[in-house]
């Protein structure tokens, strides 16, 4: 249900500017508030599964996100949709740490790759079948339906919660830390919101400069108090790991880069191409199609190479696909962009595999709640900059995206392409710090070298 209504929207992106009178770069602020609204509420997610349990937290997760959903559907302007968004992120915040805290609970380490690969393809359906729907939606049905779509999937999630899903908590769970939540919360949000007024001119530079500066005096404030308090939000001290530090960072660099693909090919499709929102849709789904026919091949790669290896090039081809794309325009043939988008997606869905599976390389059963909630944290966070930063970077080589001409749309989206591209080409030197034998315990390379 969590990435269907994404990859809908993502799709449905210009029609909803349209009915709402703003310009599609515009819509940014609807799809980072609710990446952002992750970002902030996941920090507790762990806490509160420890201490009210995994099957009524996830009940609520899907409660709240579906009630957010029917309030967005019935959003008259903006304003009122970047709201519910942010409601809907209240949800989303603990639908995906307290799914993987248990899955961590239930499977050994050495069968962590291959369960996370087996339940990822479910989940996987909604990104293939998201963009289609969407282009079906707002063609033929009104653009509401995009999030109406969810409320039955949500009553469907809340029955199978309750029939089928492990209550896993803790006999004592330590206070929560308000503080932390209030220092480090504020500090993320007002950070997000510099990101998307950025550029915009709606603020002068020196507003910015000072809202920039509190937002980082807050997250500083909070990397002291994690060294005082007794039992912190977020336990910093985990990043002395060396698999979940390269883990976690290496995750946050890489997706700053391709957090803003998704948000991206949509306006290239439809506002640079002329392509209608169902050609968008289906132009979009062979990435979701390689991320699902070949994820049960990813163990098995994993285990060959290790995690360094793979992660290091892995990263390099990714930046590269992604530059590449920098080439698709009016007289690119379609079978060539269905072959690039493929490739893509194979790449990214291995990239996620192993990030994901390497932060609990080292974590002990104590340690997993926060582990799972700093790591999904840093990665709705890189998510949400991630969108704004391709925004940013579209409207700097679009300055006047609203009378721009097709063609300088396309070429303005063609340069956002190349700096992506050389973001995520950063994130190897994250990588680069693993050694040969790191996560060995989590892809069983030791168990097949063994062999």
């Amino acid at each position: 249900m969590e990435s269907l209504d994404t990859t809908i929207l993502n799709t449905g992106v210009p029609t909803i500017a349209a009915a709402l009178h703003v310009a599609p770069l515009s819509m940014k602020s609807v799809l980072a508030s609710y990446t952002l609204s992750l970002a902030v509420f996941i920090p507790i997610s762990g806490w509160m599964a420890d201490r009210f349990g995994t099957r009524r937290v996830f009940a609520s997760a899907i409660g709240i996100f579906t009630l957010g959903s029917f309030l967005c559907g019935i959003s008259t302007n903006i304003h009122v949709l970047v709201a519910d968004r942010i409601l809907q992120g209240c949800g989303g915040a603990m639908m995906v740490p307290v799914g993987r805290l248990t899955m961590v609970r239930t499977f050994a380490k050495s069968e962590l790759v291959r369960a996370m690969s087996f339940v990822a393809i479910p989940g996987l359906i909604g990104p293939m079948l998201g963009p289609i729907t969407g282009g079906l939606i707002v063609g033929y049905l009104h653009w509401r339906f995009i999030f109406f779509v969810n409320i039955p999937i949500g009553l469907i999630g809340l029955y199978m919660v309750y029939r089928h899903l492990p209550d896993y908590r803790e006999e004592h769970t330590d206070p929560l830390d308000f503080a932390g939540l209030v220092l480090f919360g504020s500090g993320v949000a007002l950070l997000s919101y510099v990101l998307e007024v950025f550029g915009e001119h709606t603020l002068s530079s020196r507003v910015v400069l000072g809202l920039l500066g509190i937002s980082i005096v807050l997250l500083v404030g909070y990397g002291i108090h994690t060294t005082r308090a007794a039992h912190p939000l977020l336990r910093l001290a985990l990043f002395r790991l060396r698999t979940f530090r390269a883990a976690v960072n290496g995750s946050f660099v890489t997706r700053l880069g391709i957090g803003g693909i998704p948000f991206l090919f949509p306006l290239l499709y439809q506002v640079g191409m002329g392509f209608s929102p169902i050609q968008s849709g289906l132009l979009m789904m062979p990435q979701a199609i390689a991320a699902m026919s070949l994820k049960l091949t990813m163990p098995k790669i994993l285990a060959r190479f290790g995690y360094r290896a793979v992660l290091v090039s892995n990263t390099v081809m990714i930046g590269l696909f992604i530059m590449l794309f920098a080439t698709i325009g009016r007289g690119t043939p379609v079978w060539l962009i269905v072959m690039e988008v493929f490739c893509y997606g194979f790449l990214t869905s291995l990239q996620y595999t192993s990030m994901n599976t390497l932060v609990y390389a080292e974590i002990t059963d104590e340690q997993a709640s926060g582990a799972s909630s700093i790591a999904s944290t840093m990665q709705q966070m890189s998510i949400s900059f991630g969108v704004a930063s391709a925004s940013l970077v579209t409207a700097f080589f679009i300055p006047d995206h609203a009378r721009s001409s097709p063609t300088q749309f396309i070429h303005g989206i063609h340069l956002a392409f190349f700096v992506l591209g050389g973001m995520t080409l950063l994130s190897t030197i994250v990588f680069r710090e693993l050694k040969s034998g790191d996560g060995a315990t989590v892809s069983q390379k030791k168990e097949m070298h063994g062999g």
